[in-house]
Parts: structure tokens; C-alpha cells; sequence
């Protein structure tokens, strides 16, 4: 299969753009991405004991999530105390696998969760990182300075990780510069925290603007490039996911830095989660399976996976009841 990527010298500095022009000329070979996604979706998993260890490693990629209106302290309390024991002990025990400290990534709330999150984490004597998502998430139609002043607070508040949206509307009108400047202020407002840049890519139109704002959001100074916020209509798909993790593997080909991959929103099975672990090992290599440089976002995922643990374990599935959330 031939690839047609078009990455021109000039641009990609990795701290600044002194010439974004080469971006209105990239475009992206739709049908090939269509091809790869299918060869990707069909592709048998993996079975019995390999499969296990597949998905004890999948747990270890989830940021652990809660984004919703009714989000509470106690709920949150709960959440915590599910990233550092996601999988049940005795199943753990099962699978000689009770003393590897096996915790999810990070939990991922809102701002004003963030120090719920953290107390919580702090009494459970770990130290799972804290995500907060800001700028106005998840549609990110908020004045600059109010998304700016929502990073600060987060940082302040403990979040270690903030997981910011674009402004949509500086991509569909190929506003790139604009675009590029807003995320260097999100960076520098993160400070020390990493910044997961969400592009929204259900709301882009196009593979070919995929792409690119992929590039700007990882020459900007993104830690990590992310698919959708979970709200949008479409969110985590395979052929978005293609062209972002060639735009990554492009842009470590040119600077030599490796910048992370966080696909979220519907991916709620294990089936699912292994597909993506395939995909980033195939794309972009056995470097990229840890945690400082792939993430899953979800919320239901880690259910699926304990009940089909669970299942490798006893040889039947669990009822509700077995494995609750917490």
C-alpha cells in the first residue's frame, strides 16, 4: 500500500512555526486510510492467557474517567479508590499477578473535581496522576482568557494533566497560525502539567484537517494528541486514529520527539481496547505502549475488562453484583 503524506521541511520546529503556509498544501490519501482501518477491524484478537495479559495491560493505559452534570465527591472518592484497585485481588492472585501494582494511568474530572480527586488519591496512599479537563470542554466556546484562567485554577487545584479541547471553528476556517498561537498559551499556562490537546476530530470535517491540526497541536507543545472529548456525535474511530498516529510518527520522524496518543469516547469493551493496543503497536511500535505516550480515555472500559478477567479466571461471567464499581 502506498502512503501519501506530504510533510514539507519548513514548519515543524517543535517550539514554534515560523512558516505554517506548507499546511493548506497537506492532504491525505482518504481511501487508503478507509483500507488500513479495514485490515485493522478485521484482524482476529488475541485468545486465553495472551489475551489476559493483554488486557492487564490495557488497565494500566485508562484514564479513569467521570465527566458528568451530577459528578460528586463521593462518586469521585469511588473512582479514585477503582484507578489504584481496578482489578479484583483475588483474580489478581489467580493470575500471579497481585504484586505488580497494577493501577489505571490517571482519573480524569472536571475542574471543580480536581481537588476531590486529589484528597481522594492522597488517602489511598498513591500517587495516580490527576487529569483535568479545561478550556471550556467540551465545546470549547469560551472567551481565550476564561480557558487560559480554567488551566491556571486545575494546575493550582493539583491536576498534573490537563486535557484541553481546540477551538473547532479556528480549524474549519484554516485559521492555522491562530490556531497554533492559542495552544502555546494553553502550554504555557500548564506550566509543569502535561497538556493533551483534543481535537475534536468528529466536528473537523475532513481526514485532511485531522491531520493537520494534529501537526500544529504537536508543534505547538502538545504532550499528547487526543481523538474527541467523548460528547460529539462521532468520537474514537480507526481511520482518525491512522492519520493522527502518522502524524505522530511523521513529526518524531522530523524532531525526534515522541508525542503521546489518547483515543477516547466509545470504546467501552475489551475487544475494543485490544484492537487498540494492536493498532499502536503496528503503527508506531512496542516504544509507544506505556503510559507516558498512550492513553485510553473511558469510563465503562474497565468494567468490561475485570468481567472478562474474571471470566478467563472462573470460566463463567460474573453477575452485577461480583464486580461492582467500588
Amino acid at each position: 500500500m502506498t502512503w501519501h503524506w506530504l510533510l514539507p521541511e519548513r514548519g515543524i520546529q517543535g517550539d514554534k512555526a515560523e512558516d505554517l503556509s506548507w499546511i493548506s498544501k497537506v492532504q491525505v490519501n482518504h481511501p487508503a486510510v478507509l483500507r488500513r482501518a479495514q485490515q485493522v477491524q478485521a484482524r482476529r484478537t488475541v485468545k486465553k492467557e495472551w489475551q489476559a495479559a493483554w488486557l492487564l495491560k490495557a488497565v494500566t493505559f485508562i484514564d479513569l474517567t467521570t465527566l458528568s452534570g451530577d459528578d460528586t465527591s463521593s462518586n469521585v472518592q469511588r473512582l479514585c479508590y477503582k484507578a489504584k484497585y481496578p482489578i479484583r485481588e483475588d483474580l489478581l492472585k489467580a493470575l500471579n499477578m497481585h504484586d505488580k501494582d497494577i493501577t489505571t494511568a490517571a482519573v480524569c474530572v472536571y475542574p471543580a473535581r480536581v481537588c476531590d480527586a486529589v484528597r481522594a488519591l492522597k488517602a489511598a496512599g498513591c500517587n495516580i496522576p490527576v487529569a483535568s479537563v479545561a478550556t471550556g470542554f467540551p465545546a470549547g466556546q469560551t472567551h481565550l482568557k476564561t480557558r487560559l484562567e480554567e488551566i491556571r485554577l486545575a494546575v493550582e487545584d493539583g491536576a498534573t494533566e490537563i486535557d484541553v479541547v481546540i477551538n473547532r471553528s479556528l480549524v474549519l476556517t484554516g485559521q492555522w497560525e491562530a490556531l497554533y498561537d492559542e495552544i502555546r498559551q494553553f502550554r504555557k499556562a500548564c506550566g509543569e502539567a502535561h497538556l493533551k490537546t483534543i481535537l475534536a476530530t468528529g466536528e473537523l470535517g475532513s481526514l485532511t484537517n485531522v491531520y493537520k491540526a494534529s501537526m500544529i497541536a504537536m508543534m505547538a507543545g502538545s504532550d499528547f494528541i487526543k481523538t474527541s472529548t467523548g460528547k460529539e456525535t462521532v468520537n474514537a474511530t480507526f481511520p482518525v486514529a491512522i492519520v493522527m498516529l502518522r502524524a505522530i510518527r511523521d513529526f518524531f520522524w522530523k524532531t525526534g520527539n515522541k508525542i503521546g496518543f489518547k483515543p477516547a469516547g466509545g470504546i467501552r469493551s475489551a475487544k475494543d481496547a485490544l484492537a487498540w493496543l494492536s493498532l499502536i503497536k503496528e503503527e508506531l511500535g512496542d516504544e509507544w505502549l506505556k503510559p507516558e505516550l498512550f492513553r485510553i480515555g473511558a469510563s465503562t472500559l474497565l468494567s468490561d475488562i475485570e468481567r472478562q478477567i474474571y471470566h478467563h479466571v472462573t470460566g463463567r461471567y460474573a453477575a452485577y453484583h461480583d464486580l461492582p464499581m467500588s
